[in-house]
């Protein structure tokens, strides 16, 4: 995308408008009169626009998890093509099976830029996952890195819902309910099944994506907190009505059971004049996040910086969770505040956004923005040497973190790598290294 392409991205990027509130009953027209009103779908949908119901869950989910909305458009998702296998060999599904889990601790350097020209979906590389797409259980984690915007290419994931973290790089994403900013510090949810287009705002866009082939994410349960805190609801915002009415090719790829299929469309079908219900993007500020912490001693798990979660059959158990470690206060006494040394029944990817992480030494072979660890079930983790040194000897005053911006997917299963992961010229070699030094300090 040229430089004045960028411009004009980030011009209508600038001006959007958004509903907020995560999980509610949106209804948005871009053409007044273009909503039904008292009834889904009558004889004459408004304007000489189609009815169509797009369902994320099953009719008879129950209410507090049943997931649809109606859409009324200029065309039906049914006027399309045959679909035909494409190959995106960097871009892989569960089950995986180039590899056998990894026990040992992983991390990567940033992923290289594009040999040429790549678009958001031709960016994405797949470093691993878990679960069966066609089962619709567990997750994968990919990483993105784009130089154009998607031009007359539209994509869907029938396979799961994708939460986009952009490191670097601006996105506006055109979806069939409207369009969304997303910048870094912000993240972005798009449901499963709905299609969108990313367009850059800037030269070149990086980041991250947990594909959630599982149970939709929603904001976790408060339990002893109460009522507030964590993510507000209130702060996620979805997009408006806004509609392509174009003619002419536009391809449309769509990843389903693991493969990606492709058709060229005479028309765009982002063409929703106005819709309504409750599966819908959303956009949302990460530094918005209300962090919850100790104001005495020692601080809790990593689970109360839970943005968003994907429950399981298991009360307690997320096939995946979202998690953030935003800027915040330690005030903790007689603690040692950086995260504890760990092994642990879940499985936890982290990525940085920005600054460095309390628990890891940034700079060159460290754990940088844009780079990521893989810590599977049960493998040892925890502050390297340097980190624990220093937080051993540290005058325990007031502190305030807020040069950082870190993220975790944390799964109930391993994460088993792709090939391309596995052998990858920026996966660090030596990360053991990071915790040798570490002295035995015991005095009878």
């Amino acid at each position: 995308m040229t430089g004045t392409g960028n411009e004009q991205a980030r011009k209508t990027a600038e001006g959007l408008v958004y509903v907020t509130g995560f999980g509610n009953e949106h209804s948005s027209e871009a053409v007044p009169g273009a909503l039904p009103v008292g009834r889904n779908s009558p004889q004459r949908a408004p304007l000489g626009l189609y009815a169509e119901q797009l369902s994320g869950s099953a009719f008879t989910e129950p209410r507090a998890s049943n997931q649809r909305s109606w859409l009324y458009r200029i065309r039906p998702s049914a006027a399309h093509p045959p679909f035909v296998r494409a190959e995106r060999p960097a871009l892989r599904s569960a089950p995986f099976t180039d590899c056998v889990p990894d026990p040992n601790r992983l991390r990567w350097n940033p992923l290289p830029e594009p040999a040429g020209p790549a678009d958001f979906l031709d960016g994405l590389w797949t470093l691993g996952g878990n679960g069966d797409a066609t089962q619709r259980s567990g997750m994968a984690v990919h990483l993105y890195h784009a130089n154009t915007s998607m031009d007359r290419r539209v994509f869907s994931d029938a396979d799961g819902e994708l939460l986009i973290v952009p490191e670097h790089g601006g996105l506006l994403l055109r979806t069939e309910l409207g369009l969304l900013r997303a910048e870094p510090g912000e993240v972005a949810l798009i449901p499963r099944g709905v299609r969108f287009r990313v367009e850059l705002l800037d030269a070149t866009a990086r980041g991250y994506v947990c594909e959630n082939y599982g149970r939709p994410f929603q904001l976790p349960d408060l339990g002893p907190i109460g009522a507030n805190g964590l993510a507000n609801a209130r702060d996620f915002r979805a997009p408006v009505a806004a509609y392509e009415d174009v003619e002419g090719p536009v391809e449309v790829v769509n990843k389903f059971c693991g493969n990606l299929w492709t058709a060229t469309y005479d028309h765009s079908p982002l063409d929703v004049v106005a819709w309504h219900g409750n599966h819908v993007p959303y956009v949302y500020d990460l530094r918005r996040f209300n962090v919850i912490g100790s104001i005495s001693y020692d601080h809790p798990d990593p689970s109360i910086f839970t943005v968003l979660t994907s429950p399981s059959d298991t009360p307690g158990l997320a096939g995946v969770d979202f998690v953030v470690f935003a800027p915040r206060w330690l005030v903790g006494e007689d603690t040692f505040r950086p995260p504890y040394f760990h092994r642990n029944v879940m499985t936890e990817y982290m990525g940085l956004i920005e600054g460095a992480y309390d628990a890891k030494t940034a700079g060159p072979g460290g754990f940088v923005p844009g780079g990521g660890s893989l810590h599977n079930m049960m493998s040892a983790h925890g502050p390297d040497r340097e980190t624990f040194d220093r937080a051993s000897a540290a005058e325990l005053r007031p502190q305030k973190i807020d040069d950082g911006l870190a993220f975790m997917f944390e799964t109930r299963w391993p994460l088993t790598l792709t090939a391309q992961a596995r052998d990858a010229g920026h996966l660090q070699r030596g990360y053991d290294d990071v915790w040798q030094g570490l002295q035995r300090h015991f005095r009878l």
